[in-house]
């Protein structure tokens, strides 16, 4: 209710807008009576381009019209009787109206709250730069462009007062000019008047032509000047449009874009293109008018022709205004909704297009098509530099028509193409060492469209983000570090879709970064501490002083082309495993501070040997794509009174697909303290598994539970019961005896302590654990006792 109460106190234009956001389609009653309970429902939540969404949108109305109706039978009294009528009336009018579809009743209401809140910051930020506050560059933007609207307005205005002025001159002309014919012809008449009185008459008509004449030819020159002055007016508004349509396509527009392109990467999301809209209605509604009075000008002109350069004239503006039209209507045909920027063959996909100023123009009257075709790197370039007319394909796209539909309550004109796919595609030779993951397509919208009942046509173009399309999920991870370098570093107005071979290390590093806080949803991101860990595995080099990769640059092969030393695998592949992993499995407990991840086998043994036996943490593993292991202290079971690290072979997504990690740190009971010293229970154990229940139906539910043999011992068997193990942290010296046959004892060695993996040397004893559990007990016990 919080905006609803602000929204109350806008002013002048600023509160216009506010209610013209409201009408049949959303009574501005139901928004003041409901405002409550409409700003604390969870609009947002709802997908409004998915379809399986309906449900949610369904569920939205019906609550929202049970609460009008509530809010009916509340009221009461004589004051309270009208209320109580128009409140039910619109419920059921609402019903009505979106019963068959709920999602457009969300769309309104999302589109009503969105631009409540873009005008009351609008007008909080105008406050406190009229109390002398420093408003920030966007609100100063926005307020040049505001600005810049009023005076176009004045200035239309004031050429529209001036050409009615013209036209009421000219109007007044031409009667004159028919009395001097008419004078003439009563001169022409008088010869057969006898000559006294012809001579009396043609006195005095002579006289009177002689002075409508004069008169004739003042105005004329009069009306030449006023035309050329109205020329002039109408140039220097051209020139205001064209610098107004400039700063918001080539700047706020191009902006909106850079930010939709950086969303690709996890970036913020890219709202405000509803003020984008707001702003090119604008303009188009200005440059039609201006077009009209241009128009008008040249009938008059025609109407009634003088000697001069006016035709000339009001040719160059009619062109001039014509081109900025084109290039409003051109430019502002856009993808909202990107298609994935990595496209597999036959998996379903959904973009959306929308033409920003369709509803000012009334293109919705006769609602256009709109096609998509996917097209190669080259033919994208072809079409930008006009050497292509046609679409040339570079596959094969299902459901690839869709009409534009116009939506009342926002007065968006979009397409939204909901079940496309990609059948097949055809690649291009591929050059030196680019493999099909590097090879870049993009989705291309085409429509055509007419205005002002056909006066103009309209072809409009717009490529969608550059696509790399796979056929396996297992080139998902090289398909999206191209699409990454794409996003972080292309530069607007770019040739398609030429990228820098080489950029600076910290460039990179803020890609990363945001790349790591978007998949985690935490605003936890990399640590300066973690861009040094990841520049010395992507430099393989040992400092640790972030100045020193400052002005470092990192090319393109080296980030996913070549395989890190003595590794099968680039830095991006493994930095990639490590995001899905945390995404996947380990995202709270990184929000919580409880992974350093980020740290090599040296620096953890350095952390820990100053620390308890007991003292663990968990880090990323070098060997392994996606996998982090536990390294804790403990003493050296071979050398009483020596203290070593410990480091359990890596988990996985699969690990954590049969057992969490909260709940195998809570196995291992050496495990003591989180570095530096936190218990471990006091991190871990909101997320541990609740206790299984007891039996059922007389079964018992079996329990996998992590066992590290080095650190376990049996505990007494209780009487006619089944040996159990207990871990020891006290000594890591574990001797197992021959009657103990639950796990058979093994010589491998399954821990590495302070020297580095070898994967080829080591088992991991988790995954063989929960293996033998698998297995009928009694056959274990049956082979022991033989």
């Amino acid at each position: 209710m919080a905006m609803w109460i602000q929204a109350q106190q806008l002013q002048g234009e600023a509160l216009h807008q506010m209610q013209a956001l409201y009408g049949q389609h959303f009574p501005i009653e139901v928004r003041h009576y409901l405002a409550q309970w409409i700003e604390s429902q969870l609009w947002d939540s709802v997908e409004l381009d998915n379809p399986a969404e309906e449900a949610k949108a369904k569920r939205l109305l019906d609550n929202l019209v049970a609460e009008l109706q509530r809010k009916a039978q509340l009221q009461g009294g004589e004051d309270g009787f009208l209320l109580k009528i128009k409140l039910g009336h619109y419920a059921n009018q609402l019903k009505s109206t979106y019963d068959r579809c709920p999602l457009e009743l969300v769309r309104c209401i999302k589109h009503i709250l969105q631009s409540e809140q873009r005008l009351v910051q609008e007008a909080t930020n105008a406050s406190c730069g009229s109390g002398g506050q420093a408003m920030d560059s966007l609100s100063q933007r926005h307020q040049q462009i505001n600005q810049a609207f009023e005076e176009l307005r004045l200035a239309t205005q004031e050429t529209e007062n001036e050409l009615r002025k013209l036209q009421h001159s000219q109007e007044y002309f031409i009667i004159q000019y028919q009395e001097n014919l008419r004078i003439q012809a009563q001169l022409s008449s008088l010869s057969s008047l006898p000559p006294a009185e012809r001579t009396q008459r043609e006195t005095t008509l002579q006289s009177k032509r002689a002075t409508v004449e004069a008169w004739l030819t003042r105005e004329a020159s009069t009306l030449q000047k006023y035309r050329l002055d109205l020329s002039e007016q109408h140039q220097k508004t051209l020139t205001l449009l064209r610098k107004q349509q400039t700063l918001i396509l080539d700047e706020e527009l191009i902006q909106w874009k850079r930010r939709q392109q950086l969303a690709g990467n996890g970036g913020p999301h890219e709202g405000g293109l509803d003020v984008l809209q707001s702003w090119c209605e604008k303009l188009a509604d200005l440059i039609w008018q201006n077009r009209q009075q241009i128009r008008r000008c040249e009938h008059l002109t025609q109407q009634l022709p003088l000697p001069g350069p006016m035709e000339e004239l009001l040719s160059k503006l009619n062109a001039d205004i014509t081109d900025i039209i084109s290039a409003l209507v051109t430019s502002t045909f856009i993808i909202e909704k990107q298609p994935p920027q990595v496209l597999k063959t036959q998996t379903k996909f959904a973009a959306t297009v929308r033409l920003l100023v369709g509803g000012k123009l009334n293109v919705h009257m006769n609602p256009p098509q709109v096609k998509a075709v996917i097209v190669s790197e080259q033919q994208a370039k072809a079409l930008l530099k006009n050497e292509s007319t046609h679409s040339e394909s570079s596959g094969e796209i299902l459901n690839n028509n869709c009409v534009m539909e116009y939506h009342q309550a926002t007065g968006t004109l979009s397409a939204h193409f909901r079940n496309m796919s990609l059948k097949r595609i055809k690649r291009s030779d591929r050059r030196g060492a680019e493999s099909v993951t590097e090879e870049k397509f993009t989705v291309l919208f085409e429509s055509q469209f007419s205005v002002g009942g056909n006066e103009l046509v309209f072809h409009v173009k717009t490529l969608s983000l550059p696509v790399v399309v796979i056929v396996h999920g297992s080139q998902d991870n090289n398909a999206t570090a191209t699409v990454l370098w794409d996003n972080a570093f292309a530069e607007p107005g770019r040739v398609p879709f030429i990228v820098p071979d080489k950029v600076l290390w910290p460039q990179l590093c803020e890609a990363l970064d945001m790349k790591y806080k978007a998949e985690m949803h935490s605003g936890r991101g990399l640590s300066e501490d973690n861009l040094v860990f990841l520049a010395q595995k992507a430099f393989t080099n040992s400092s640790n002083n972030p100045e020193d990769y400052r002005n470092m640059t990192i090319s393109w092969a080296q980030f996913n082309r070549e395989s890190l030393p003595g590794r099968n695998f680039t830095f991006w592949q493994w930095f990639d495993g490590v995001v899905e992993l945390m995404k996947k499995h380990l995202k709270p407990h990184w929000n919580d501070g409880a992974i350093l991840g980020f740290v090599n086998k040296h620096q953890a043994q350095d952390m820990l040997l100053s620390k308890p036996n007991g003292t663990f943490l968990l880090r990323f593993s070098d060997s392994e794509i996606g996998g982090i292991t536990i390294a804790w202290v403990a003493e050296n079971p071979n050398k009483p009174g020596e203290r070593l690290v410990w480091n359990l072979l890596p988990y996985t997504t699969k690990d954590f697909s049969i057992r969490s990690l909260a709940d195998r740190i809570s196995d291992l009971n050496h495990l003591l303290f989180l570095y530096p010293d936190r218990p471990k229970d006091e991190v871990f154990a909101k997320y541990y598994t609740p206790p299984l229940s007891k039996a059922v139906d007389g079964y018992v539910k079996p329990q996998i539970k992590q066992v590290v043999p080095e650190f376990t011992t049996p505990n007494p068997e209780p009487s006619g019961g089944t040996p159990t193990f207990m871990d020891q942290t006290a000594s890591p010296s574990v001797n197992h005896p021959n009657n103990f046959g639950v796990y058979p004892s093994m010589s491998d060695t399954m821990l590495d302590a302070d020297e580095d993996f070898d994967l080829d040397d080591t088992m991991d004893v988790a995954r063989h654990v929960e293996e033998l559990l698998r297995r009928p007990m009694a056959n274990q016990w049956s082979s022991q006792q033989s």
